[in-house]
């Protein structure tokens, strides 16, 4: 696809985009890119995945699907993932095959495991807390000594949202932490004691345009994000340094896209980096009623190679999270909207899930206002209003 080509659009045959992946960042690539009208194929194991409702063709297939995945790049100009369990190995295949694939398949399979991802961030000279692979009980055992309580256990992979993780409060936990991860790979982390988790929404073009979105602060609970707010309540100093880091973390990378930089704030004010998403990330949902440019079409600018649109805050914003009840499992109806629908400012998005399950990702509200504290009253009521029922 040359230059020229890329920059028109043929309405009678449009760009398509393959995502692995069809969950609630599936759908919502597919919504920005069908007011562009772009294609979107997914691919998706569940026929009824939140991005089935707006995607223009699903194929069935496992994440992991290799051949499923060639039918996919047969398809599609260009290939993404909205998920971090797509095959890294296939999509390394096709694009030695001169398939586009972004971000990189060398990103993913760096960023699929944590201690490879932070053995990265390491080499780079992109500061992170203090983390060492574990190779046997005995090396645990020692590491413990070492290092002050508490501290947190990982696995290195399928790790995500809490799941994976055990907090090692004292030497006593170890022979349960062992258990818990019965043979898996993990890695040991110091646990910080910050003063502020925050995330910065950084996307970067295949010409090597990049661009930020502003400093989102967040808010989690039992290790999963719980609140965003937006402007973060930060100094402009470390608002500045986290900006940087995320711009100097997406330049070791490689590959075209949006990439969430998840950071501590330390009680010095240091910025440390915990985490990197290769896709578009929860704390940047708030971009879509508050930005210039959403973090969704940012993505699809950047895979593309157009040129990306530098984000601008239009208003203070608080986003929340909508999550399964703990005690329930099962379809569920969701109550308090005409409540929440006579809030100004308000914007729900339900993500279509059939099934409720504990502490799943069901959907988000946006609240914007003039000013912060507003947008924080406004989103507070919201989430009161809003309940998940059991379907009976």
């Amino acid at each position: 696809m040359t230059h020229n080509q890329r920059a028109r659009l043929v309405i009678e045959n449009p760009y398509t985009v393959g995502i692995i992946g069809g969950g609630q960042l599936g759908k919502m690539i597919c919504q920005e890119a069908k007011r562009m009208s772009l294609d979107i194929i997914v691919l998706d194991p569940d026929p009824c995945c939140p991005a089935s409702r707006v995607c223009s063709k699903q194929i069935i297939a496992d994440f992991t699907d290799e051949a499923a995945i060639k039918k996919l790049a047969s398809r599609s100009d260009v290939i993404t993932y909205e998920i971090e369990l797509a095959n890294s190995a296939a999509l390394a295949k096709l694009k030695a095959d001169n398939y586009t694939v972004n971000p990189s398949p060398q990103t993913l399979y760096l960023i699929q495991n944590k201690f490879r991802q932070k053995s990265f961030l390491s080499k780079n000279k992109i500061a992170v807390p203090m983390f060492h692979l574990i190779e046997s009980p005995a090396h645990l055992s020692e590491l413990s000594n070492k290092y002050s309580y508490p501290l947190m256990m990982k696995a290195c992979e399928d790790s995500y949202d809490g799941r994976g993780n055990f907090l090692l409060t004292s030497r006593d936990r170890i022979p349960q932490a062992l258990s818990y991860f019965n043979g898996k790979e993990c890695m040991l982390e110091e646990l910080l004691q910050f003063k502020k988790e925050i995330s910065v929404m950084v996307a970067r073009n295949r010409k090597g345009q990049i661009e930020s979105f502003p400093v989102a602060e967040n808010i989690h609970i039992d290790n999963i994000l719980d609140t965003t707010i937006v402007p973060a309540r930060i100094s402009n100093k470390v608002a500045m340094i986290a900006m940087k880091i995320a711009k100097k973390t997406i330049a070791a990378f490689d590959g075209a896209g949006v990439f969430g930089i998840e950071m501590f704030v330390t009680v010095n004010e240091n910025v440390l980096v915990n985490e990197i998403s290769p896709r578009p990330h929860n704390s940047g949902h708030y971009s879509i009623e508050a930005c210039s440019v959403s973090q969704f079409e940012q993505h699809l600018r950047a895979v593309l190679d157009f040129p990306l649109s530098r984000p601008e805050l239009l208003s203070p914003v608080v986003m929340v999270n909508i999550l399964g009840p703990e005690d329930y499992v099962g379809p569920y109806i969701v109550t308090g909207l005409e409540e929440l629908f006579s809030l100004p400012g308000v914007k729900i998005h339900i993500y279509g899930k059939k099934i409720s399950k504990p502490k799943r990702k069901l959907g988000h509200i946006t609240a914007t206002a003039k000013h912060l504290e507003q947008a924080l009253s406004r989103a507070g009521k919201a989430r009161k209003a809003i309940q998940l029922e059991a379907s009976r």
